[in-house]
């Protein structure tokens, strides 16, 4: 996943274009899209630390809370740091981040109500490295044929990927739960909804997710081949994924 910011040059690219390039080229351009030394995750949970360390609890500690759980620090997890962090930063710093991170944390939380006929499942912190927002993993089988129960919260989407094989291989998959999309590279994005199939074959670059406004709930099923593995890819960025049509059943 890249790491785009414009923030700089819309707030102060008149005012102070030389910082605004140094903020959204070299701090988010560069510095953080350098995920082969840290990964986005642990630049996140660097950066929300040292924040709350300067006592910086602001719309800015915010944005970088959200970016953290955008980058797949749970709800858990972020507890644990803060409540850890606490200790080195200072008990009043700590109420104050968590008010904030509470809010983040809950938000769109209706976890209860959603994943279909399999339910949620856990956080899938696994793969959020190339997801843009949450998603939910629940494993049906993980021998033979490989079926997994993936929940996306609205808005949330996979990178661009591959599924490769030197024979058979690919993904089905079968739409249990709210609407989404399926794109395939170079094509029209095509909306999902309960009932419908996607046949995915070896060999193509696509991404699915949940609608911005849905959470969205399908059954991941791993076609056998030989020597399959996954290629994952660019994000599909917010260019991309605001592009798409507002009605989905229209689409």
């Amino acid at each position: 996943m890249t790491v785009k910011q414009t923030a700089g040059r819309r707030d102060l690219g008149e005012f102070a274009p030389e910082f605004a390039h140094l903020n959204d080229d070299i701090l988010f351009g560069e510095v953080w899209n350098r995920t082969a030394a840290l990964s986005l995750r642990d630049r996140s949970l660097v950066t929300v630390t040292t924040l709350m360390a300067q006592g910086l609890v602001d719309s800015s500690f915010q944005y970088h809370l959200q970016t953290a759980k955008n980058n797949g620090i749970t709800r858990t997890e972020i507890a644990e740091i803060l409540t850890h962090a606490a200790f080195y930063a200072g008990w009043p710093k700590a109420w104050a981040a968590f008010r904030l991170a509470k809010e983040v944390w809950t938000e769109n939380k209706e976890p209860a109500g959603h994943g279909g006929l399999f339910g949620l499942g856990e956080p899938n912190t696994a793969f959020a490295p190339y997801f843009i927002g949450n998603s939910y993993l629940k494993m049906l089988t993980t021998s033979g044929v490989p079926i997994a129960n993936v929940t996306f919260e609205p808005g949330c989407r996979n990178n661009w990927h591959v599924h490769h094989a030197l024979s058979g291989g690919g993904q089905l998959l079968l739409c249990v739960d709210g609407q989404g999309w399926y794109q395939e590279w170079g094509k029209p994005a095509r909306a999902l909804n309960p009932g419908d199939v996607v046949v995915i074959p070896a060999g193509v670059k696509h991404w699915h997710g949940a609608a911005a406004d849905s959470w969205f709930t399908h059954l991941a099923i791993e076609v056998p081949g030989e020597e399959t593995h996954n290629e994952w890819l660019e994000a599909v960025t917010d260019d991309v994924y605001g592009s798409l049509p507002q009605d989905e059943e229209n689409a």
